[in-house]
């Protein structure tokens, strides 16, 4: 099936096809698996399906709902996995492998195949007397199957942690990165001329500017006049500069012209028991300072599966800063000040992550210019 948009009202086979993958995961009864109409039930059914998963819900068969929905069909055993650098495997029995895999240094438990994980896989292997090929086939299942799944993100925190400790406690020493989000037809227009891609570009630029002046180094996902690139394609990008952390900035729409607020994600996974506790970390400061220092409303800290969230192997935060689509947080975000407040709030949550305890303050009350030469060295 192509991963076209598929919504209500649409009909054919690859409809069917979805019907039949959502029965087979226990959301849509059997007698209806055959039907080719993309109706009220099957819509309540996506929605379910995306809820649990931890995708945007909102009834849509597009590629990311479409990719988890063939990646939650793999279960451990269904298929030789092997890490293949160029296509890597991905799916819900690499999280199962991942989970029993823990102790090993497995890394994040995400349901990609990659290094770490081909690494661990080895590991294992010699511990059992198996030849340490890094292939997970017949014999390494039946071993497999002797681990129960740790329902935890020790691997993940342990894999964070390395990373984020790379060059010390120093926050002259850190890589961040800044994701400007933007739409392939972006979200609307804010006010004074701005559509998501040109805020989120200009609020980048002015995090870039702090966090050099800090001694921290910065790099943007885009320019200015860069071409779409989707969630995979930036993510990949902050992993080759080798960052400690990644702040994706965006700004959120809906139909209803109410809705407003600051909500603020973590890659984390319900159905799987795993979460980034790092990430939870990160995210919990970014949106702390945000809500501490603005009058948006707080729409809360969420875990996401979102490819952004989930490829990056730093920890990772997106940040939805206001609805376009709401007229108090659209004229907030034309104004200068308030986006020189926002890009305070983000770099401050940045460097708390590093700070020693004794240095810490309290949310909301930090400012980059109070910060001593003493301060920067760690």
């Amino acid at each position: 099936m192509s991963p076209s948009l598929y919504r209500v009202g649409d009909q054919g086979p690859a409809v069917r096809e979805i019907r039949s993958r959502l029965h087979r995961l226990g959301f849509i009864p059997e007698q209806s698996t055959g039907d080719e109409s993309f109706d009220g039930n099957l819509d309540r059914a996506v929605r379910a399906f995306q809820q649990q998963r931890g995708l945007i819900v909102d009834g849509v068969v597009g590629r990311n709902t479409y990719r988890v929905l063939d990646e939650a069909r793999w279960q451990l055993g269904d298929r030789l996995l092997v890490h293949s650098p160029a296509n890597p495997l991905s799916g819900d029995d690499v999280v199962d492998l991942q989970r029993r895999l823990q102790s090993f240094g497995v890394g994040p438990v995400d349901g990609i195949f990659g290094e770490m994980t081909e690494g661990a896989l080895r590991e294992f292997q010699r511990s059992v007397g198996l030849p340490p090929d890094g292939t997970c086939g017949p014999a390494t299942f039946k071993a497999l199957a002797k681990r129960d799944p740790v329902a935890s993100s020790d691997g993940d925190a342990a894999a964070g942690g390395k990373q984020m400790r790379r060059g010390g406690n120093r926050p002259v020493a850190k890589i961040v990165v800044i994701d400007p989000g933007h739409g392939e037809t972006g979200v609307g227009r804010p006010g004074g001329g701005f559509g998501e891609a040109d805020l989120t570009f200009d609020l980048a630029r002015r995090i870039e500017g702090r966090l050099g002046a800090t001694g921290a180094q910065a790099f943007l996902t885009r320019n200015r006049s860069s071409a779409y690139l989707d969630q995979v394609s930036r993510a990949e990008f902050a992993n080759r500069t080798d960052a400690h952390l990644c702040v994706s900035l965006n700004v959120d729409a809906s139909p209803n012209p109410d809705a407003n607020g600051v909500a603020t994600f973590y890659y984390g996974s319900d159905t799987h028991g795993v979460h980034s506790e790092i990430g939870e970390r990160f995210a919990g400061l970014v949106h702390r300072e945000i809500v501490a220092r603005t009058d948006l409303t707080d729409c809360r800290v969420h875990a996401k599966t979102w490819d952004l969230l989930r490829w990056t192997h730093m920890p990772t935060v997106l940040v939805n800063i206001g609805y376009a689509t709401n007229r108090r947080d659209a004229a907030r975000l034309a104004d200068p000040a308030f986006r020189d407040t926002i890009a305070e709030a983000v770099v401050v949550a940045t460097r708390r992550v590093y700070l020693p305890p004794e240095l810490d303050q309290q949310t909301g009350v930090m400012h980059l210019d109070g910060l001593t030469d003493q301060d920067l060295a760690g």
